[in-house]
């Protein structure tokens, strides 16, 4: 697993894909859509499958002594990698937010943990439907980024939306209390990012093998 994952590190990712995974400090900034950190987590391995057809990484994989399981594993290793990094690298940013004593951003949900739930949800749903698609034959890039965009730009209008709701104002807030109950919110995403994208891998290898390269 762990070659695998440097392989597609090394040879397959696209540079910008990396530089994307890194703009998780983008919650220091006032007034900023904090859902959008979600979407570049999307975008970059939508970037870096887009760069690997381009370069014949397909085929390239294709004579190296693994599977077509294995080489989906390997994709779908560094789509967990580059998100989970995102996620992780915006704690300390987080935190420092907090520490600046920065407003609460008002275009949008804050940096609680209740949008670390839904930023793992929102992953997890966006890995399902454009790795499943893209598996069906290796190639169609686009099209499985414009199918697992429709319910990713619905999950961020959800996610910004909560902030603007009277009733779920608690969602909004760093408050010990509030922190507490967004908690449940936290472990549903963490669960859902763990159900989902095992499932997306196993869809996506049974599909592959049945491509003919």
């Amino acid at each position: 697993m762990k070659t695998l994952l440097y392989k597609e590190i090394r040879l397959a990712a696209h540079p910008t894909s990396i530089v994307f995974a890194f703009l998780g400090c983008l919650v220091l900034v006032p007034a900023y859509p904090y859902s959008v950190i979600f979407m570049f987590g999307c975008f970059a391995p939508y970037l870096t499958f887009l760069n690997a057809w381009e370069t014949n990484d397909v085929w390239y994989t294709a004579v190296l002594p693994v599977t077509k399981r294995e080489s989906v594993l390997g994709k779908c290793l560094f789509v967990v990698f580059i998100q989970l990094f995102q996620l992780f690298f915006s704690i300390p940013f987080t935190l420092l937010r907090n520490i600046l004593n920065i407003a609460n951003n008002p275009v949008g949900l804050d940096a609680t943990a209740a949008w670390y739930g839904f930023g793992f949800i929102l992953y997890a749903v966006f890995d399902l439907v454009f790795l499943t698609t893209y598996y069906k034959d290796g190639y169609k890039v686009g099209k499985s980024l414009i199918l697992a965009a429709i319910p990713m730009v619905l999950l961020m209008a959800a996610t910004e939306a909560t902030a603007h709701i009277p009733s779920l104002a608690w969602m909004d807030s760093y408050k010990p209390k509030h922190l507490l109950m967004q908690l449940p919110i936290l472990i549903a995403g963490i669960v859902c990012y763990g159900a989902l994208i095992p499932l997306a891998y196993r869809i996506s290898a049974k599909r592959f093998e049945k491509v003919d390269l």
